[in-house]
């Protein structure tokens, strides 16, 4: 007999259906599994078979085939164990093949028949919801993540008998546990960080509330020990709360990298700290199958790169197009995934590699070639914002504390509102998305300012990307001011924020 159930397969950060066909008829005892599966898919065999005999269900001892259709697509993980056991048990005729009719079943089994968490399940339910299946039976520590999505009926179940009683109608589902606490890394700053913290750099203050109010890429550099780290992961506590459509992409990715517990959206912005030593696969993404990098775990939020010059060259140039594309795209033969990368980009770099910098410089001439090397020019232009950071003086180390990041904050969430509404007929939600066609007339320029920034331009030898960068941040330098068009000091400002940054380019 023939029977089939509807699962999905997650492709970067996004599900594929994938129809689980399986057709029992008298033969040889065999168990095979075809259409494109990995080692995960096809130790499955193994799984459903020990969970049916030890669930008290009889396993089938004829010719079994398991076809994952399309065929084409890679099937990965493993959350076809749960459908290919449905799907031999109503190809047995043990379960009614109509119970399974508008319904896709995720989950891994235990040899003794329970249930398994698996990562992705916020984008299967997705999936079900945009090809119109109607119910989707999930792991019951899965099930609140996977009710985030209107639309859909999730079924929580514990165990294969329990998931063929809940098809029957003979059980309820079972309620989902608790929220539970974020896993490690899939939240944000640690609560008890502000930016009250920070003593003798108030001056700076106003630089990372512009970064933050626009979404640009900020880059801090100076002696090591004057509070570049302090400060870049301070930054965080004063960007604007996820929005509904933010909070959900954030969720969708953490739960495909195993990030997420299982509760409700995620509700702080990312922040992600990568080692110097991380690969440019393990930056960007990439692996077999393509996983999400870093840059794609610091989606709708933060990426600092600290030690900047001790990256890998490799690692610094695979980051330059998904900086300006806001996503990374990674072929691996025959496949192609696509994963989002809309971010801020944080770097910290000492001024050489012995820290002094200046007068204090102890490296030779070949050091400070070796050092420039290591500094991606082209990356380096794709920075908005450079910021030195000196050593602040005892008299300022013992001065009041700063503003606190809720007092920052609230400027940084006003001068987003008002760009969401300039910004909301094209889909956008901050000015460092702008692209360039739109640049100059969503920027709202006087001629005046235009005239300035082109002048500044020829003197300091922007690029073509400088020069629009600049008119980034002088339109969110004006919307901090609460001024509807860009004017001279508002470029002059954003400018200053870049001037020594043109240089450093230029070095490099």
């Amino acid at each position: 007999m023939l029977a089939r159930v509807a699962s999905f397969t997650i492709v970067g950060v996004e599900s594929r259906r994938v129809w689980v066909e399986a057709d029992v008829r008298p033969g040889l005892p065999a168990f095979t599994v075809v259409g494109l599966a990995d080692i995960a898919v096809r130790e499955a065999r193994e799984r459903v078979r020990a969970a049916l005999v030890n669930s008290g269900f009889e396993f089938p001892l004829k010719r079994i085939t398991i076809n994952l259709a399309p065929a084409y697509l890679r099937k990965i993980g493993p959350g076809f164990d749960l459908p290919l056991a449905l799907a031999v048990l109503a190809a047995s005729e043990q379960l009614a093949a109509g119970t399974l009719t508008s319904c896709a079943v995720v989950g891994e089994l235990s040899l003794s028949g329970s249930v398994a968490p698996v990562r992705g399940v916020l984008a299967t339910a997705e999936g079900a919801r945009r090809h119109g299946l109607a119910r989707l039976v999930v792991p019951v520590a899965r099930a609140r993540e996977a009710a985030l999505v209107p639309g859909v009926s999730v079924l929580g179940v514990v165990s294969l008998p329990h998931a063929v009683a809940v098809l029957r109608g003979a059980e309820p589902p079972a309620d989902p546990p608790p929220a539970s606490e974020p896993a490690p890394g899939s939240a944000g700053p640690i609560p008890e960080i502000d930016l009250s913290d920070v003593r003798g750099h108030n001056a700076l203050i106003p630089a990372l509330e512009t970064a933050a109010a626009g979404g640009h890429n900020l880059l801090l550099h100076g002696p090591p020990g004057t509070g570049k780290t302090m400060l870049a992961r301070r930054l965080v506590t004063i960007l604007p709360p996820l929005d509904p459509t933010e909070a959900l992409e954030v969720t969708r990715v953490h739960s495909v990298a195993g990030l997420h517990a299982g509760g409700g959206l995620v509700s702080t912005r990312p922040f992600r700290s990568p080692h110097h030593t991380i690969s440019a696969s393990g930056l960007v993404g990439g692996g077999s199958p393509p996983a999400p990098g870093e840059a794609t775990l610091a989606h709708c939020g933060v990426l600092f790169l600290d030690e900047l010059s001790e990256f890998s060259r490799s690692s610094l140039e695979a980051m330059r197009q998904p900086l300006e594309d806001g996503r990374v795209v990674i072929v691996r033969g025959q496949r192609v995934v696509a994963f989002p990368t809309r971010l801020m980009l944080v770097a910290a770099t000492n001024p050489c590699p012995c820290g002094g910098g200046g007068d204090a410089c102890r490296c030779t001439a070949a050091d400070l070639a070796r050092h420039r090397r290591r500094l991606s020019g082209p990356l380096l232009d794709r920075i908005d914002l450079s910021v030195p950071v000196g050593r602040p003086s005892a008299a300022a180390l013992d001065s009041e504390p700063g503003p606190s990041s809720r007092e920052v904050r609230e400027r940084v969430v006003a001068a987003r509102e008002r760009q969401a509404h300039r910004l909301a007929p094209v889909g956008l939600t901050c000015n460092a998305q702008l692209p360039a066609g739109l640049l100059r007339d969503l920027a709202a320029a006087t001629p005046e300012a235009l005239r300035t920034l082109g002048a500044l331009h020829d003197r300091e030898g922007l690029s073509a990307r400088g020069h629009g960068r600049v008119l980034r941040v002088a339109r969110t330098v004006a919307d901090l001011a609460g001024s509807d068009r860009v004017e001279t000091e508002h470029v002059e400002e954003a400018a200053a924020l870049r001037i020594d940054h043109a240089a450093m380019v230029a070095a490099v």
